[in-house]
């Protein structure tokens, strides 16, 4: 039966940290250049209604370094964009590949298209989550501090982004004491206490951000730009956290908006690694979700 990843909890406790383990494991045997196949004559394609460049680079090279094909399909060059239904286009895909990558904007688009799949999907980003990137993040902090649960992060900026609602979903299943500082009006849904930008990175042992003004909210920069002065990661504000802290940002990065040069490319930074981790941690969901959709 196919596995869908759409959002985090779509996978248990014990998946995800069994997902850490195997992302642990691949990403050492291609630091010593050794070749694993377990994808060998297995096809992902990847569906994009959003611009791309960590997202494709990674799901690319994740299913060519384990031996398999990816195919890449922006929308604009499909029938999708000429009114073929989300229906249709999924069960004619299912046909032709072992799983689906869909990047778009609405959540509702994302679950139609998992229904009519009779593959596995997984969520590229959508308006509501970003959960691909959050395993990222997760493997990094794991590689940092050897744990998830008990440690303390803090999210500056909009919290009712994608990252905002995926931060809060993680902070549930890996019991993360999560800290949101936003503006009134872009706070996550649901009782998730306000906290000023100070207040959030007190003492904390991750500081998380991301842009204030994502795909298709062009016509909002202005007054995104006012309501969130103030919210910039700085090293002012970097002062306040832990002095083992470290900054994690999804990229891309606004320099000079919502994180400070200084800080992104600073000894507290672990953006770099946090993003070549996409595609290991890719590599671990892409075995899983097609090797035991496949055996069953």
């Amino acid at each position: 039966m196919k596995r869908d990843f759409l959002k985090l909890s779509d996978l248990s406790l014990g998946e995800l940290n069994a997902l850490f383990e195997r992302t642990k494991e691949l990403k050492a045997l291609r630091k010593a250049r050794k070749v694993v196949t377990t994808l060998q004559g297995r096809t992902l394609v990847l569906v994009f209604e959003k611009s791309s460049t960590r997202t494709r680079l990674s799901f690319e090279a994740a299913m060519a370094q384990l031996g398999g094909h990816a195919i890449v399909l922006p929308v604009a060059d499909s029938q999708l964009s000429r009114g073929e239904s989300v229906a249709d286009t999924a069960r004619v895909m299912s046909g032709y590949a072992d799983a689906i990558m869909l990047r778009t904007f609405e959540d509702a688009r994302l679950a139609e298209f998992a229904r009519h799949a009779s593959v596995p999907l997984i969520n590229g980003l959508t308006d509501g989550g970003h959960p691909v990137q959050l395993l990222a993040d997760l493997f990094t902090l794991i590689e940092k501090f050897g744990k998830l649960e008990g440690l303390k992060v803090a999210f500056v900026g909009d919290g009712s982004s994608n990252m905002g609602h995926s931060w809060v979903e993680a902070a549930d299943l890996f019991r993360i004491d999560l800290r949101i500082a936003s503006p009134e009006g872009y706070r996550p849904k649901g009782s998730v206490k306000a906290f000023s930008p100070q207040d959030a990175v007190k003492g904390v042992d991750v500081v998380a951000t991301d842009v204030w003004t994502s795909m298709g909210q062009e016509k909002e920069k202005a007054a995104r730009l006012a309501a969130f002065k103030g919210y910039i990661v700085d090293a002012s504000l970097m002062s306040l956290a832990a002095p083992h802290a470290v900054v994690l940002h999804c990229l891309p990065a606004h320099r000079g908006e919502e994180i400070t040069d200084d800080v992104l490319e600073g000894p507290k930074s672990v953006v770099w690694a946090e993003a070549e981790n996409r595609m290991h941690v890719q590599k671990a969901l892409l075995e899983k979700l097609i090797l035991e959709g496949q055996s069953s």
